[in-house]
């Protein structure tokens, strides 16, 4: 009857924490799946508006210089009315190129015969060659069939034209693709001639290209037939645009995105660039028929969104760890009355009617059961006590011996059921919960004295490195910072060398067979005023990473004080050391040179900002070959 009882109440056991489990489990995947997808989100989010903003930067910064053309060619174009004459307008287009660092060229043409004795022709040019500026009276050619001289005539005002190529060897020419503002100018009601300020592409280029928010970003400008004026292959520029060699069917995006820009329409999609998805943000620039993009691929946004990886791991490990050690504790202690009631039904049931069974305020289903037991077994009493009343009052002294006798008998079995049941609790194996401690506990005349001694050391050990990370995790918490702020309200005298001194000796307990050596240079009685606690846990992450990467042979902290009256604190060793390609990641929260070794990559970024909260600072010495040196220098 033991064994099926004991099988229930396990299995009892067993299906509510499996239960408890399962759906804790659930909650907590779904939790976490959640917040994964919400960060991926957020940083979508926040890469496009980060793209966005650096987008408006750079339109912003170009129509500036756009603006300066502009202005130099509208303050100006009057004087071409007020002195009309051949030498007015050459020394009109030189003084605008030489008064305006942004301007590459500058022509003042006029219109067919406008002074009879230079012909049908006459173009006053001055472009940049070198540090100077040159400026003629350009050769006969047919300008008037050039686009930047018939668009602003045919639309009778000035506009911006798209980037051609100046070649023209009959006369006076840039070797530069060149962007120019025209301006149509007018005597009365009559066209008189047309003023040119250029601007050179490649200085174009040069501001839409200054800043770029990701390291494989791009920006590219189109014009208004879609055609490249900017963009990272240079051989695509002026011979292909954003619609050239694109299927319709399976690059449907990239002909969205290009009918968006030349409409001089703003915004931002998701399109496959050259076969890497990217996201893309496009602004037309104002007063011109040009637009802008800035694409940034998708792997460069979710760069950081990758390393999460890990940390979610790490939670989601802890987490569930957490969940199981909690539920089994709950389980456990909700079904402990029920053992108790086991116990004290089996001694009911063994003739014990006496037996209290106490109440518990308790409403659950249990706590309803327990109280049922106890009103049970005070009626069971009562009646048995009554009946036991009324045979005393009729049987004989041989009787009552008889029935003493088989009280004292079923005592006996009672007893000796209760040893057997004990001695079979011993027997059965020891729950793994109890750890080594219930093993050194219980089993004490099977292990020595050193096993005894290696088993504590190792659970303490690990008892330490569990606290270790504990703290560190905390530290890098929301609350740990929050209450790292308050470092500076609980600075206090310290002694140097004391607090010195207590972090080699923490590293001495925990590395007990390594020779650790400390030296000072300072007296036991100076002080420095800091906070003890975050300074000695800074020397004892450095001491005991120095101690466990070292050679076993030579690790040491040495004090002193800088010529410039700090105190130092040097922590070495000799070993392997830090190699150099990975120094840079040594205060990266969470990075670790080897994924494989011990600890969370938490130790020395911790520190690291423990010290600088304390004013002082951290370094490693690179100078250092031997193993690992680093140096903490502190205000006094």
């Amino acid at each position: 009857m033991m064994k099926p009882i004991r099988h229930i109440r396990r299995t009892l056991a067993l299906k509510l924490t499996s239960g408890f489990l399962l759906l804790t489990m659930i909650i907590f995947g779904v939790a976490l799946t959640v917040l994964y997808l919400q960060s991926r989100a957020i940083i979508r989010r926040e890469a496009r508006e980060r793209v966005q903003t650096e987008l408006n930067t750079t339109v912003q910064r170009l129509r500036t210089v756009l603006c300066t053309i502009e202005t130099a060619t509208e303050s100006n174009d009057w004087l071409v009315t007020e002195h009309l004459n051949p030498d007015s307008l050459l020394n009109l287009s030189q003084r605008i190129v030489m008064l305006n660092r942004n301007v590459n060229g500058c022509s003042i043409s006029m219109e067919p015969n406008t002074f009879p004795q230079y012909g049908r022709y006459f173009s006053a040019y001055s472009i940049v060659k070198g540090d100077t500026v040159v400026t003629e009276r350009e050769g006969a050619y047919e300008y008037f069939d050039a686009l930047w001289y018939k668009t602003p005539k045919m639309l009778g005002k000035a506009c911006w034209v798209d980037p051609f190529n100046d070649y023209n060897p009959q006369t006076l020419y840039t070797t530069e693709m060149i962007a120019s503002y025209c301006k149509p100018l007018y005597q009365g009601d009559r066209l008189i001639g047309i003023i040119s300020t250029d601007l050179a592409l490649r200085q174009l280029a040069k501001l839409v290209k200054a800043v770029i928010p990701y390291p494989h970003a791009y920006y590219m400008m189109i014009g208004k037939e879609g055609q490249y004026f900017v963009h990272p292959d240079t051989t695509r520029l002026f011979q292909q645009g954003i619609f050239t060699d694109v299927n319709p069917r399976k690059q449907a995006d990239i002909i969205a995105l290009g009918h968006e820009m030349t409409a001089g329409k703003q915004g931002g999609m998701k399109v496959t660039m050259d076969g890497v998805p990217s996201l893309v943000c496009y602004q037309p620039v104002p007063q011109t028929a040009w637009s802008v993009a800035l694409v940034c691929p998708e792997s460069d946004i979710l760069y950081s969104y990758q390393k999460l990886h890990l940390v979610i791991i790490i939670i989601a490990f802890i987490g569930l760890l957490t969940i199981a050690i909690l539920t089994t504790r709950i389980v456990r202690h909700a079904v402990r009355p029920l053992k108790t009631l086991l116990k004290q039904s089996r001694e009911i049931a063994a003739g014990h009617y006496d037996m209290q069974i106490a109440q518990t305020r308790r409403v659950d289903a249990v706590g309803k059961l327990q109280n049922a037991f106890t009103f049970m077994q005070q009626s069971l009493r009562q009646h048995v006590s009554d009946i036991e009343q009324a045979n005393a009052t009729t049987q004989q002294r041989n009787e009552e011996l008889a029935q003493a006798t088989l009280q004292a008998e079923e005592s006996e079995r009672q007893k000796t059921a209760f040893i057997q049941n004990m001695t079979h609790q011993v027997r059965t194996p020891l729950n793994i919960i109890m750890g080594f401690g219930q093993v050194v506990r219980d089993s004490k005349n099977l292990l020595s004295d050193e096993e005894r001694s290696s088993i504590s050391s190792m659970l303490y050990h690990n008892a330490t490195i569990l606290n270790r990370m504990v703290l560190m995790l905390y530290d890098s918490s929301e609350t740990g910072q929050m209450e790292e702020q308050n470092i500076k309200k609980q600075m206090e005298p310290t002694l140097i060398n004391d607090v010195a001194l207590e972090s080699v000796n923490f590293a001495r307990e925990h590395f007990p067979d390594l020779p650790i050596t400390f030296a000072t240079t300072l007296d036991d009685s100076e002080m420095m005023t800091t906070n003890r606690l975050y300074l000695m846990r800074s020397l004892r992450e450095l001491m005991y990473n120095a101690a466990k990467y070292s050679d076993g042979q030579h690790v040491g902290m040495i004090v002193s004080k800088t010529p410039d009256g700090k105190i130092r604190f040097v922590v070495q060793d000799t070993g392997p050391g830090i190699p150099v390609d990975t120094q840079e990641m040594l205060y990266t929260p969470f990075t670790k040179v080897n994924v494989l070794s011990e600890g969370l990559g938490l130790g020395l970024p911790l520190t690291m900002r423990h010290v600088e909260t304390l004013g002082g600072t951290i370094t490693l010495d690179t100078t250092y070959h031997d193993g690992c040196r680093f140096v903490i220098d502190m205000p006094q």
